[in-house]
């Protein structure tokens, strides 16, 4: 037995980028299932979305809506049951892990709301950590200049004094400082956020949505960002609800939904 979600309210779940941007990503025709037992449960249905080059989309919806899955394929961290991600142009579906992996460390970096910092390295070595995973083989040409980015990003995110400190040794809002910074080192086009101060005490959550939105200006970058802070996601260009497996531009009502 398939469970298939029903067509969001007011259209096909075609949510094109802002007028006059190029897509960084596109997504044709997604959809995602689960097997839970004998049936068949559709996260995510023939959705279509486009993020455009310097453009800020907030994702929300109701906690199990698809959110997080829909930031995983996007981020090349999942393989879609049909449909395509499309980076830069080049479709996901066809390539190899190594060119997903490849592609993925260079093109997109990543805000978890949980940090995922590794307990054993210091602040610097956590952003270097992303700098050599997208370096490779390249590593001893290129750990100069990253070392370099990541000081520099470290710095800017207020923790220049603290580049060797474990995480253990850092607050919840220096944590995710130094994950933003990790994020960028790649000099990535675009960023994608997973609650990303849903860990955050209220005043640490306004210093860091502050930071956060002052770099992607400074960079013009893209990122889409989950959220059920209705104050968060008014802060993007665009804001759309996951609902029955499809995007549809928010209303005020839904963005309050988001955050029950």
């Amino acid at each position: 037995m398939t469970e298939r979600p029903g067509l969001a309210a007011g259209g096909e779940g075609r949510e094109p980028a802002a007028a006059g941007l190029a897509p960084v990503i596109s997504v044709r025709g997604l959809d995602r299932d689960y097997r839970d037992g004998f049936r068949t449960i559709c996260v995510l249905h023939d959705l279509d979305l486009d993020l455009g080059a310097g453009e800020t989309v907030a994702i929300t919806g109701r906690s199990g809506s698809g959110k997080t899955t829909l930031l995983n394929l996007i981020g090349l961290l999942d393989h879609p049951t049909a449909g395509d991600v499309f980076i830069a142009g080049q479709a996901a579906r066809r390539m190899s892990e190594g060119t997903r992996n490849a592609l993925r460390a260079r093109s997109l970096g990543f805000v978890f709301q949980a940090y995922h910092l590794v307990a054993e390295l210091g602040a610097l070595e956590n952003v270097l950590l992303a700098a050599r995973v997208a370096a490779g083989a390249r590593w001893v040409f290129a750990r100069g200049s990253a070392r370099r980015r990541a000081r520099e990003l470290l710095e800017r995110v207020g923790l220049g004094g603290r580049l060797r400190h474990r995480p253990a040794k850092l607050s919840g809002g220096e944590k995710q400082r130094v994950a933003i910074a990790r994020a960028l080192v790649n000099n990535p086009k675009v960023l994608l956020a997973d609650e990303p101060t849903g860990n955050l005490d209220a005043a640490t959550a306004h210093e860091v949505e502050n930071l956060l939105f002052g770099i992607i200006a400074e960079r013009k970058l893209a990122m889409a960002l989950v959220t059920h802070e209705p104050q968060l996601a008014a802060r993007c260009g665009r804001v759309l609800a996951l609902e029955g497996g499809k995007l549809a531009p928010a209303t005020g009502a839904g963005l309050l939904r988001g955050g029950q």
